[in-house]
């Protein structure tokens, strides 16, 4: 089958589903995962795993985009209303995630149980961390929601995975050093993750800067949604050649866009008309991606991945929100919308294969059963906490299952 074939069969599967998932009031997000998996080499076999990884660059750009509009979301007037509540609550939710599942692992491995390893524990444990930005953007865009959960939600979410990456950093090698049987150093821990953060955050920022300046000398917005696209594709690149972050690269670039340019409105309206599509393709093919084989082959070892990690982010959030004196709704429901998890905890499985080779295959097929669990429960999860707040329906935005234009 064609790409152009494919493209188009994945389109039509996402638009179809969003439709019947409306009759049941099922989020698009899961009705996107649905249609994929059904289509894909797991039940149909219409989109052929073969395909489904040469379009691969769907998924980058995708994930580069959504970084791109949750860093549009943190203008300083915000920030400083909110104050430091978002990085505490983010620190408290990711690292008691890690806590608890690692404490979990390493329980099995100290009782030496079956697929219980040293190194596998301490790696899959840092990947807990990470949570899914599209799920979450996408479904308080669909139901229109705000409110302090909501408000809370976002930047929650885009810092929780810069916690997450500096978690799987120090992670990764010390579990390196376990396998090969060296010496755990400080500057394996700390120094070299924090130059990543910081590279990264840095290359954001001054994309930033010089987006912000440029987009003053066009005046069409079609010219400047190809100049932020543009800028979007170059911070990609660049990122996967200095192997940097590009989702705190792009959320970075957002985020001084949107402070410093004065026509960061238009710009940001212009590019969540152009996403749409895009999304509803990034999560068909990853429906797509999922393989319904891995499920036999998780054991013990995934389901405390997958049940230990929903306790930690829960647990987390309502600690870190009462730590805080956050509302008393962020206290109770932030934590059940924190469950959705993808691309980046996908990415840190991927990476275990470069890392930890010898553990890279039962990484990837407990991280990619628990994302099927997480992306087929967690939007739903997400829209009865957001329900139950009183939030869905507020804000004044056009019904969209990806993020709308601005009014």
């Amino acid at each position: 089958m064609s790409t152009l074939l494919v493209l188009a069969l994945a389109i039509g599967v996402g638009l179809f589903f969003s439709r019947f998932a409306k009759l049941v009031h099922l989020p698009n997000v899961t009705a996107f995962l649905v249609g994929g998996l059904l289509v894909g080499p797991s039940v149909l076999g219409l989109i052929t795993q073969e395909t489904a990884d040469s379009l691969s660059i769907i998924t980058e750009v995708a994930l580069g985009f959504i970084a791109y509009s949750i860093g549009a979301e943190f203008k300083l007037n915000y920030i400083r209303k909110i104050g430091v509540k978002p990085i505490v609550i983010s620190c408290f939710e990711a690292l008691t995630a890690v806590v608890l599942v690692d404490a979990a692992l390493l329980l099995g491995y100290a009782l030496k149980l079956p697929g219980f390893s040293l190194p596998m524990c301490i790696a899959l444990g840092s990947i807990a961390a990470a949570t899914a930005p599209a799920a979450t953007l996408m479904v308080i865009r669909q139901y229109k929601a705000r409110g302090p959960v909501s408000e809370m939600l976002l930047p929650v979410v885009a810092m929780d995975d810069a916690v997450g990456l500096i978690a799987y950093s120090i992670s990764i090698s010390i579990a390196q050093a376990f396998a090969r049987g060296e010496a755990v150093t400080v500057s394996h821990m700390l120094l070299e993750p924090l130059l990543e953060i910081l590279f990264s955050l840095g290359l954001g920022a001054a994309f930033g800067l010089v987006l912000s300046y440029v987009a003053r000398f066009f005046a069409s917005r079609g010219n400047k949604l190809a100049l932020t696209i543009g800028f979007i594709f170059l911070a990609l690149a660049l990122c996967d050649r200095w192997n940097l972050s590009s989702l705190l690269c792009l959320m970075m670039l957002g985020a001084v866009m949107t402070n410093l340019c004065p026509v960061s409105n238009v710009i940001v309206e212009q590019t969540d008309r152009f996403t749409p599509p895009l999304f509803l393709l990034f999560f068909v093919l990853s429906g797509a991606d999922l393989n319904l084989s891995v499920l036999p082959t998780v054991g013990l070892v995934g389901v405390c991945y997958i049940v230990m990690r929903v306790v930690g982010k829960w647990l987390g959030a309502a600690v870190g929100s009462r730590l805080v004196q956050a509302h008393p709704n962020v206290q109770k429901y932030l934590g059940l919308t924190l469950i959705p998890q993808a691309g980046v905890a996908i990415g840190m499985a991927q990476l275990t294969f470069i890392k930890l080779p010898e553990f890279g295959h039962q990484i990837q097929a407990i991280v990619l059963a628990a994302t099927l669990i997480y992306e087929l429960i967690g939007p739903v999860v997400t829209k009865i906490a957001l329900t139950k707040a009183n939030e869905v329906g507020q804000a004044n935005v056009p019904v969209c299952p990806v993020p709308a234009a601005r009014e």
